[in-house]
């Protein structure tokens, strides 16, 4: 299987190109530095392609022939819109491991558009979304008239990558958010904290803008969404003492600042973390009579799952031709495609009533 993995050269990108090629593909790695994505398509015998987001002309020939395109240079928000506006003019499907709001609603809003080209526009084939979207399907399922849907995620020894990072620091100035009867509003940074039941043990959580809020309506159709992450109790409350310094961070300057010092600081977790570590989810369904369903997954860790889950979905999606249009990962394969990925533990369903 061919395709073209763009952002081949980031951390992410990096790992899925390995699993790629483990799994017998030959993916086409693409970047706009010849360096890095020289050296590891020589390593992995690979042929590669050159090509800068706003370099029209070359994005344009990077994209040509190929059958889809799995894009891994982010920020998103920043990254999205060349690439997709370049394979819905090529013909080419579209997959990414965005995990931001803004991205997923762009994506959704082009879903005629898409339908025309005769395209798939995919986002969200890592961990940000794949494990949370089919969890959400599965309690839509279990509960089928849901009128409120939680989900939460706890990292069991993990760490984060510079993209991550990167991504975390140009969606400031916005803290918290959650879908209230249909519609995403905003709240404050740890606006609230409560204690979940993952599958490794009782966790404090604070609500996050994740992807969620976006992929989880469009999947389930259920109005009111909150997303949960454990962090410690030390974490949360320096997020409470930071609210006030959050606009002064989010000004271009310092930003931009920050991004940069997170570029030559930050690597991500080793091999051996990447090993170990796993991730804890948590979701309930909820429908007005108080009918209610809970259940629990884990999967490993974000980035080992976000490489099997981007390579999987790509096979899926070339192997299975698919409906043209925008879809959210569970919506086009079924909430059992997060069972199909390597060293995910089965759904369970704790109990309804």
């Amino acid at each position: 299987m061919t395709f073209l993995l763009y952002g081949a050269n980031g951390y992410t990108g990096e790992l899925v190109a390995r699993e790629a090629v483990r799994r017998g593909h030959r993916p086409i790695l693409a970047g706009r530095r010849r360096e890095r994505i020289e050296e590891l398509a020589r390593e992995l015998e690979l042929e590669f392609r050159l090509a800068a987001l706003d370099d029209g002309e070359a994005l344009a020939a990077a994209v040509a022939g190929v059958p889809a395109v799995l894009h891994c240079a982010g920020p998103f928000v920043r990254t999205v819109s060349p690439m997709v506006k370049a394979c819905l003019k090529a013909g080419a499907h579209y997959l990414d491991i965005t995990g931001e709001i803004p991205v997923f609603e762009s994506i959704f809003r082009r879903h005629e558009q898409a339908r025309e080209a005769g395209v798939v526009l995919l986002p969200g084939v890592g961990f940000d979304v794949v494990p949370t979207d089919c969890l959400a399907a599965r309690l839509a399922e279990e509960v089928p008239e849901a009128t409120h849907l939680e989900l939460a995620f706890s990292s069991e020894g993990g760490s984060w990558s510079r993209g991550t990072l990167k991504t975390m620091i140009e969606g400031l100035p916005g803290g918290g958010a959650e879908r209230r009867d249909g519609r995403i509003v905003p709240l404050p940074m740890a606006a609230e904290t409560k204690t979940l039941p993952f599958p490794s043990g009782r966790r404090t959580a604070v609500p996050i803008p994740w992807g969620d809020l976006s992929t989880a309506f469009r999947t389930t159709g259920i109005p009111n969404i909150r997303v949960w992450s454990s962090l410690p109790p030390t974490m949360i409350r320096r997020m409470r003492w930071l609210r006030p310094l959050v606009p002064i961070l989010a000004l271009g300057p310092l930003k931009r600042a920050l991004q940069a010092w997170v570029e030559r600081s930050v690597t991500g977790p080793d091999e051996a973390m990447r090993q170990s570590a796993t991730m804890a989810l948590w979701g309930r369904a909820e429908a007005s009579d108080g009918r209610a369903a809970e259940a629990v997954l884990t999967t490993p860790e974000g980035y080992t799952f976000t490489a099997r889950a981007a390579v999987t979905c790509v096979e899926r999606l070339l192997a299975e031709k698919p409906e043209p249009g925008s879809h959210t990962p569970a919506g086009l394969f079924g909430w059992r495609l997060v069972e199909s990925i390597e060293g995910v533990e089965p759904i369970e369903v704790r109990g309804s009533g």
